[in-house]
């Protein structure tokens, strides 16, 4: 055995601690450690150091402390449950809310976890070819209630399955990577749904309540055993550059779920699922309406998708706390049901109001345009039927559609119309089997122009030349809040010392 003398004991230290602050703060304060200790004196000689982990990415706030989930225990083997490794990890890091914010990193790796909470000025950053793995044993995860703004569970009476990410009353939280996967593993879930032998609504892959400055970003969901993405009762959200991935017969399995929330920012996502690749939504029935809680000031941009049985947007079913300021631009849509729904039905009340969708790339499609006033799910028995929804203000302009069944099926409620519809420079190309009347409506009220082919009579022509700024935006319109938000550009950095 070898004794090291004070000297070497002294500096010996001092490598270790260099190596931890580097662990959290990166290259820079590392390498001004080694250049101070150098400059000390005694014959030190300066180390070289090799970075292990480097990347750069963007965020609405950057982090100066990080910590890998393996420094809690984690093991990225597929098997090893690694639930208390997160929670501690996110435990550990919520210390520096106050002091620059906490970043955790998830290597290469297969994680199995079951649900875990986040915290406040906290980024969740996944490597690219790391995986979350939501544990496939239904009896550990936990059950919270149900939403208030619902009142009732959406698969059973009772509560709900917690989200394997979650979080809740939260400020400035980050869940993004290089395109990292969360896989849901859904498979079991939705095997004891179709069985009917659930008696909690199933969980959802990331779930963040009450919150308010929301990035989810640059990463794949797979496999959800429901709802994908659910921002609920927040604003200031952006979700962004996601890849949502499910077999088209899978139940339920919504890809963005934007509900009772302000202020929001979808852009560039790719979804394929089973249900609505957006679904907007404010609480089912009176439990929404005394909620009272309406999303508004919504972007939609640049969004892809293919779900064969639903919509690429849909206004509701759950609406009932209103709807209002949606602003959709830059759809495509292949193999879907319809391009947008508005589903709702008597009993629901709140309002969808103030839908402006320009531009959308549709291919072969049941329905082009497809509004709703007979959706009848209900939460319970104790719905209002004199609750009625208020449907106006709903635009549509620069529409391209090939290979279609049916242009547009429009039906509002009997004694409650739904006015105000502006559809213009739509051209559809009818299916070779399509149906004989492209167009149906009842109980609705609009106008349209350049419409091929020619929509129904509720819909009075304006004439064929489309009016320039004809259902689009009011030029005095001011734009939404949240496209003023600027992404800072964020880096990660480890490094190895020779």
């Amino acid at each position: 055995m070898f004794l090291l003398s004070a000297e070497q004991m002294m500096i010996k230290a001092m490598a270790m601690a260099i190596h931890q602050v580097q662990q959290l703060v990166g290259v820079g304060v590392g390498v001004l450690l080694l250049l101070l200790l150098n400059a000390g004196g005694g014959g030190v000689e300066c180390r070289k150091g090799r970075v292990l982990e480097s990347f750069d990415y963007s965020a609405i706030n950057c982090r100066a402390h990080s910590a890998s989930i393996e420094e809690f225990g984690g093991v990225g083997d597929g098997v090893t449950l690694n639930t208390r490794a997160f929670q501690a990890a996110v435990d550990h890091l919520s210390r520096y809310a106050s002091d620059g914010g906490g970043q955790l990193f998830v290597p290469p790796g297969k994680w199995l976890t079951g649900s875990f909470n986040l915290t406040s000025h906290f980024t969740l950053y996944l490597h690219r070819d790391a995986v979350l793995l939501a544990s496939q044993d239904i009896n550990s995860w936990p059950v919270v209630d149900p939403l208030p703004s619902y009142g009732h569970g959406r698969d059973a009476a009772g509560g709900r399955y917690i989200s394997l990410i979650f979080g809740t009353n939260l400020t400035d939280v980050i869940v993004t990577g290089e395109n990292g996967t969360v896989d849901g593993q859904g498979d079991v879930w939705w095997q004891q749904f179709h069985r009917k032998k659930l008696k909690y609504t199933r969980p959802y892959l990331i779930e963040i309540m009450h919150s308010d400055n929301i990035q989810i970003s640059n990463l794949t969901f797979l496999n959800s055993p429901s709802w994908n993405v659910h921002p609920v009762y927040s604003s200031n959200i952006i979700i962004q550059g996601l890849t949502i991935l499910a077999p088209v017969t899978s139940p339920n399995t919504d890809g963005i779920n934007p509900d009772s929330c302000t202020n929001t920012r979808i852009e560039d996502n790719y979804i394929v699922s089973g249900d609505d690749c957006v679904a907007v939504k404010s609480g089912w029935d009176e439990y929404g309406i005394s909620y009272g809680m309406p999303t508004k000031q919504l972007i939609i941009r640049r969004l892809t998708c293919i779900s064969p049985y639903s919509a690429a947007i849909a206004l509701g079913s759950e609406m009932s706390g209103g709807i209002q300021d949606v602003r959709a631009q830059d759809i495509t849509a292949l193999n879907t049901e319809s391009g947008v729904r508005i589903k709702t039905g008597v009993g629901r009340g709140g309002y969808v109001k103030d839908i402006y969708v320009k531009g959308m790339n549709l291919h072969t499609m049941k329905w082009v345009f497809w509004i709703t006033g007979n959706y009848g799910s209900h939460a319970d028995n104790h719905y209002d039927p004199n609750a009625l929804p208020e449907i106006k203000g709903i635009n549509y302009r620069d529409i391209m559609a090939e290979n279609v069944s049916m242009a547009a099926r429009l039906e509002g409620i009997s004694g409650d119309p739904f006015t105000g519809i502006c559809i213009s420079n739509a051209t559809i190309g009818m299916a070779r089997k399509a149906k004989k009347y492209p167009w149906s409506c009842s109980e609705v009220e609009g106008i349209s122009s350049g419409v091929v082919p020619t929509p129904c009579g509720l819909l009075a022509s304006q004439g064929e030349e489309t009016q320039p700024t004809m259902c689009d935006l009011p030029s005095d319109t001011p734009p939404t809040p949240i496209d003023s938000i600027q992404l800072q550009k964020c880096s990660y950095r480890t490094m190895n010392y020779l």
